[in-house]
């Protein structure tokens, strides 16, 4: 073999290298594109038990910070971990109508991402009441910076902030806004460092193969486990505070049997995890018992004991890293991270 034989051998194996680096370089680009736009980053959980498992991490304690914006639990407000928050104050009182109507036309083009509060005479910071009256001379407009779909563009928070400068001029109140880019850059972390907590479970109850469940065996099973029907197929477990711990969906067969049911629960949005997913367990074990099914996770795999005990443990680890990171599983600030 010549050496230009050989150079040219060596030249086409190169290529034939790059261009698969290439596919696999746009795929990975695609993949994240597409998750961000349709869907959460959910994390397989059921883990065969000779597979490696991998603990859900935020890659260690969260840095020391500031007090948060938000105050408290107990309600939806303004908060700079999530939010692009914008301090409005007035020389004087602002009547309360003057700002919920220059606020309108922004609710309608930001929707649920964009929250207004007002600060109250003890301090504290209450979402306004349409019709409310008085005025006030503290405010804070906010825009939500992270969600499932991601991080905002940095063309919708120069809108947003242009809004409210705008708002500002015209009701006479100076606007105080921080950087865009340290906010974006804050957010794009928070989006990074919670990707491993975006975590759904789901386990179905699978018959003998070719067998489905009959309808109303179905229902009837539900209902001696207290799951409130939602719609055709669809049925949601609640706590007796009623907040939603897991859903039920039955997966219909073509001759209009139950084929299977899939139980699902988010891990981020469900309240008193532990307590939520033990609840899931005990219901997924009695529906199979009474329907003479099995247990199995995503990949046809029977889950026994030990396998949703390992479940229940990662679990824990996930709910440990959303408390440190300030968003405990179910509660108002997870709720708006992972919506």
């Amino acid at each position: 073999m010549s050496e230009l034989q050989l150079g040219l051998l060596i030249f086409g194996g190169l290529a034939v290298v790059g261009v698969v680096v290439y596919n696999r370089y746009q795929e990975r680009r695609v993949r994240r594109k597409a998750e961000q736009a349709f869907g959460s980053r959910h994390a397989d959980v059921l883990l065969a038990d000779d597979a490696p498992r991998r603990e859900p991490s935020f890659g260690g304690a969260p840095p020391a910070r500031d007090a948060p914006v938000g105050l408290g639990e107990e309600e939806d407000l303004p908060d700079d971990r999530l939010d692009y928050v914008i301090e409005l104050t007035a020389a004087s009182p602002l009547p309360t109508a003057v700002m919920i109507e220059g606020w309108k036309p922004l609710e309608r083009r930001f929707g649920r991402r964009a929250l207004l509060a007002w600060q109250e005479d003890d301090g504290r910071w209450r979402r306004p009441l349409p019709g409310a009256a008085g005025g006030r001379k503290h405010w804070r407009a906010a825009l939500q910076l992270v969600s499932r779909a991601g991080v905002v563009g940095e063309a919708e928070l120069v809108e947003f902030r242009s809004e409210i400068e705008t708002l500002a001029a015209r009701t006479g109140v100076a606007a105080s806004a921080p950087e865009m880019r340290e906010a974006l850059e804050r957010a794009r972390a928070l989006d990074r460092d919670c990707a491993d907590a975006d975590i759904q479970v789901a386990i179905h109850v699978v018959g003998a193969p070719g067998a489905g469940f009959a309808p109303d065996d179905v229902r009837r099973a539900l209902e001696a486990h207290a799951v409130a029907a939602e719609s055709q197929g669809r049925w949601t477990r609640y706590d007796a505070e009623g907040r939603a711990q897991f859903s039920i969906v039955s997966d219909e067969a073509p001759d209009g049997a139950c084929a299977r049911l899939t139980i699902t629960l988010d891990v981020p949005r469900t309240p008193e995890l532990r307590r939520s997913y033990e609840t899931m367990v005990l219901v997924t074990r009695g529906l199979a018992a009474t329907l003479g099914a099995s247990l199995q996770d995503d990949n046809g795999r029977v889950l026994d004991e030990h396998a949703l005990r390992a479940i229940g443990t990662q679990l824990d680890a996930v709910r440990q890293d959303l408390e440190r990171q300030g968003f405990p599983p179910g509660g108002v600030r997870a709720l708006r991270l992972f919506s």
